[in-house]
């Protein structure tokens, strides 16, 4: 499973990582430094926003992709590992 995690803090990019790679999952991340993220979304099974820490235009860009092609999306307000754990093992 290919899934996407949309904001998140710089520094804990190797822990979401190694938290989706211990799930069976891989995992792209932007924590919304990126102009534009709608193309690196169409592979995505799964989108993962961390609400707290992304912004409105990200947020928005994702959901239109998310409406258009199906994919599921999943808003968390908390943006740490322990909350991305939770979201893919309710996935999984």
């Amino acid at each position: 499973m290919c899934a996407t995690l949309i904001g998140g803090m710089d520094r804990l990019k190797p822990n979401y990582l190694q938290t989706a790679k211990k799930a069976g999952i891989k995992l792209k991340i932007f924590t919304g430094k990126e102009n534009t993220i709608a193309s690196s979304l169409t592979d995505s099974e799964m989108i993962i926003i961390f609400t707290n820490k992304v912004s409105h235009q990200a947020r928005n860009e994702a959901m239109q992709v998310a409406k258009t092609r199906n994919i599921p999306v999943h808003m968390l307000h908390s943006c740490g590992v322990s909350s991305l754990k939770k979201c893919l093992q309710g996935t999984a």
